[in-house]
């Protein structure tokens, strides 16, 4: 079944109904059972609570930390607090729902969501437990308890349960009507399409959410609003022509023209008669390093998947036809990673290494909205169980895949006395630093990769540990290592601490994300493609932005550009679907003249029109640029 406007339709019926009834139930809940009131922000006292039993009291703990930790730095209210647990309860539960009905259309799990309470890993569990589980309602949720836990161990980000995003669960009339509604007959292809999660994360903010917010205010007052007025899915020609004239031209120059991405990708526009030079060496492919700097459900990298599948078998049988030496890895950082010949015994041990190389060597995605990191990282994941499944893998031969290179731009934790125990295990000069890059991300919840973290982060090692001399560039990448790993083992230690509460792990795991996105903004990346945020400066971060993009300021997405070609090499290609509009309003003049033809040069350009993006009312084209040398 084709993505076609009907379809859609009854996907965001079904997104829409699922989040409604999700959010009407975990408010219930939170009322009702754990003492919390989202409708007017009251927090009734723990012990006061004599009607639940311990497991959910140790939610209501869990519950109140999280609250703490979104209210500690006075910008949020305990009512938006706990909408902000309301709606991310929700998200997660429907993503793991719908995540595990993907994962049945693949077969990587037994029937377990489709037919509900029917299905037939449920039937199994059922007899084998009989009725020790209580009845059948609570028997099902223990038996999606164990399912969920068992996909923890591969993507702990969507399935733990012990995580504050994921603690409440459903009762049994909510449960069964979201089950309903997810197994609608006419909705039954979707769940094999890799496009299915793209789309849910679109629908679960509404076109009239959108609507209210631009109705309240001209500009996005906070992330949450910069992320949700800027939320419509690349169609899937888009993506392909952006991913076609940017991943699969570099490999086309790369190879001379011989390689089946020339007839692969439909939308490389290449000349009959153009047969580039070779190289006398290919790039390794695990140097390749592609980025969506406003990644989304990650769309673009499950394109580049399909793509990056081809790059490593072509590359392979390169490195067989010439020999040790014929793939260049002077690029790539790691200088004990050997040749491909030399790090795998035959082709089927390295292909089947490929979805997992694939993900953590190529793909890098970076969203200010978390559960956009999320879907995305999730996304990924199924797309590499697909590659495994489609190659005759079994499961228990797929190697394991990291966490991947998905980051969530969110707001450094802002607890004080929190801060101050981390430093304090610390060192001076480390502590110092903890501290400073802390306060180096204070804007990054609105402005993602547009804050130039790694331009600071010389300038913070030379404050901390003094200036080096003439080498200093280098000395300070390795003294910002050395503490960066010195970091992260505190953080650790500290959230792993008994001493250390539940809101201390948050602050642990927020401060780990921050020094994860400052690495992220360290890497020189070949591909940066993406759908970026259009229109008026977030007001918050507003000053920031126009202070460090003078040629850009009058638009996001003339600032999404200029970035993204900061972070791309020379040589490499920036691909975004833009508004037309900014190639020839006299208010973008500065950004083309010394942005798109200064810093590059176009290479393609497709004007779109109006209607590409769902109920965006833009003008759109797509344009590839090349960075110059």
């Amino acid at each position: 079944m084709a993505f076609d406007q009907a379809t859609r339709n009854r996907l965001q019926r079904l997104v829409s109904e699922a989040r409604a009834l999700l959010e009407e139930e975990f408010t219930r809940q939170l009322q009702q059972d754990y003492g919390l009131d989202p409708d007017n922000g009251s927090i009734a006292q723990i012990e006061n609570l004599r009607h639940i039993n311990d497991a959910q009291r140790e939610t209501a703990r869990i519950l109140r930390a999280t609250l703490a930790h979104y209210t500690a730095g006075g910008g949020t209210t305990p009512v938006q607090g706990l909408d902000r647990i309301v709606r991310e309860q929700a998200f997660t539960v429907f993503n793991r729902l719908a995540a595990l009905r993907m994962a049945e259309a693949r077969g990587l799990l037994v029937e377990s969501v489709g037919n509900g309470f029917k299905a037939m890993g449920f039937q199994l569990y059922s007899r084998l437990v009989g009725s020790g589980l209580g009845e059948t309602g609570e028997a099902y949720g223990t038996y999606l308890f164990s399912v969920f836990d068992e996909f923890a161990q591969d993507m702990p980000a969507l399935f733990d349960r012990y995580s504050p995003q994921g603690r409440l669960f459903p009762g049994e009339t909510a449960l069964l009507h979201v089950l309903d509604l997810i197994n609608d007959p006419e909705l039954e292809p979707l769940w094999s399409e890799d496009e299915t999660i793209g789309w849910i994360y679109q629908y679960f903010n509404s076109a009239d959410e959108r609507r209210a917010m631009r109705k309240a205010s001209q500009a996005p007052r906070n992330s949450r609003e910069l992320a949700v007025r800027n939320q419509f899915f690349t169609p899937r020609y888009v993506v392909e022509f952006l991913v076609d004239n940017t991943l699969g031209r570099l490999w086309f120059n790369a190879t001379g023209g011989k390689t089946e991405l020339r007839d692969r990708c439909q939308y490389l526009l290449v000349t009959p008669d153009e047969e580039p030079v070779p190289a006398r060496k290919l790039r390794d492919p695990r140097t390749l390093k592609l980025l969506d700097p406003a990644c989304g459900s990650m769309h673009f990298g499950l394109y580049a998947f399909d793509l990056f599948e081809q790059i490593y078998q072509e590359a392979w049988d390169w490195e067989q036809e010439r020999g040790p030496g014929s793939l260049d890895l002077s690029t790539h950082p790691d200088s004990d990673l050997g040749r491909l010949s030399q790090a795998y015994t035959d082709e089927a041990e390295f292909l089947r290494d490929v979805p997992r190389l694939i993900i953590e060597h190529n793909l890098f995605g970076v969203d200010i909205d978390p559960r956009a990191a999320q879907i995305a990282s999730l996304a990924l994941w199924l797309r590499a169980q697909r590659a495994w499944h489609q190659a005759g893998v079994k499961a228990k031969d797929r190697p394991a895949v990291g966490q991947g290179n998905v980051v969530a731009a969110i707001a450094p934790p802002t607890e004080k006395a929190l801060r101050q125990q981390v430093a304090a295990t610390l060192n001076s000069n480390d502590a110092m630093l903890f501290e400073q890059s802390l306060d180096l991300l204070e804007d990054v919840a609105e402005m993602g990769v547009l804050l130039k973290v790694e331009w600071e982060i010389p300038k913070l090692v030379r404050k901390v540990f003094g200036e080096h001399g003439q080498l200093y560039a280098d000395q300070d990448s390795e003294q910002w290592s050395g503490a960066e790993v010195r970091l992260r083992t505190a953080l650790t230690e500290f959230a792993q601490a008994s001493r250390s509460t539940f809101q201390g792990r948050l602050f642990a795991q927020d401060a780990m994300q921050g020094l994860r996105l400052i690495d992220l903004c360290r890497e020189v990346f070949d591909v940066v493609v993406m759908n970026p945020p259009f229109g008026a400066l977030p007001a918050g971060a507003k000053a920031h932005l126009t202070k460090g993009y003078p040629r850009s300021k009058n638009d996001l997405l003339a600032i999404m550009v200029e970035r993204g070609l900061e972070l791309v090499r020379s040589g490499g290609r920036l691909g975004a679907i833009t508004s037309r509009t900014c190639f020839f309003l006299s208010s973008f003049q500065t950004w083309r003249e010394e942005v798109v033809l200064g810093i590059a040069h176009p290479e393609v350009m497709a004007d779109l029109g109006h209607g590409v993006m769902d109920d965006a009312m833009v003008e759109a084209a797509a344009d590839v640029l090349e960075k110059r040398a």
